[in-house]
């Protein structure tokens, strides 16, 4: 594996997609999805280029943060957040992608409340409604950035998907086209309220081209990035 040269592809696709959807490059960040990967590498990665690294557990993001692994880098959380854990990422990420509950997002708020601080946050949306996936339903969207938006430890940012796994290239466009419609339809329900919802999370390595297309803003990208993934511990968050 040749990070640099890996990393330098899929920016070069990122831009390419950009500039074919009439898009300024520039307003895309690569997430490096370092699920797994060790301090060297994610120290490597940064080296290498990389602005924004994402964090999917807790216990890896508590580890690396103590090791000065993001140095150089933001750090964003992007998996699935238990309330008991938000203590130890609260105030301690750029951005949460994966706020997916009303119960999750007020513990967001009181947490940060109680530091004095604003977190900025995506609501994760479930477009398909996979009952193996967390997140709003698309109709719940509206209620959610609402209440988000009268909580004042939080800052909402946009919006972030997981699709289903495409069998195809191509299948997940008419979803990452949805979360974009429906980014679009808050705005104009909230007016002044959505002023800083101006982040569309979605694609990840096998379908980012689609993401930008379709308006993404951020892609997660990992095995593109990193290759395969190493072994996953025996000990969950």
């Amino acid at each position: 594996m040749d990070l640099k040269e890996n990393i330098a592809k899929v920016r070069a696709e990122l831009d390419a997609a950009a500039r074919a959807a009439g898009r300024d490059p520039s307003g895309i960040t690569l997430l490096a999805a370092t699920k797994t990967q060790s301090r060297e590498t994610i120290r490597a990665a940064i080296r290498a280029g990389v602005t924004a690294c994402g964090e999917n557990r807790v216990q890896e993001l508590t580890a690396h943060l103590a090791e000065d692994a993001y140095e150089g880098a933001q750090v964003h959380f992007i998996g699935h957040l238990q309330t008991n854990k938000v203590k130890y990422v609260v105030g301690k990420v750029a951005l949460i992608h994966s706020v997916s509950s009303e119960k999750l997002l007020r513990a967001i708020a009181d947490r940060a409340d109680a530091l004095g601080l604003v977190q900025d946050i995506l609501l994760e949306v479930n477009l398909a409604g996979e009952q193996s996936k967390s997140g709003f339903a698309p109709e719940e969207a509206l209620g959610a950035a609402r209440l988000a938006a009268s909580l004042e430890g939080v800052r909402l940012r946009g919006l972030m998907c997981i699709p289903p796994r495409a069998a195809r290239p191509g299948d997940n466009l008419p979803y990452f086209q949805k979360l974009s419609r429906l980014a679009v339809d808050i705005t104009r329900e909230m007016l002044d309220n959505s002023i800083d919802m101006d982040v569309l999370s979605m694609g990840m390595s096998g379908d980012y081209a689609d993401a930008v297309a379709a308006g993404s803003t951020c892609v997660r990208v990992g095995s593109a990035l990193f290759g395969p993934r190493p072994p996953m511990s025996s000990t969950h968050d």
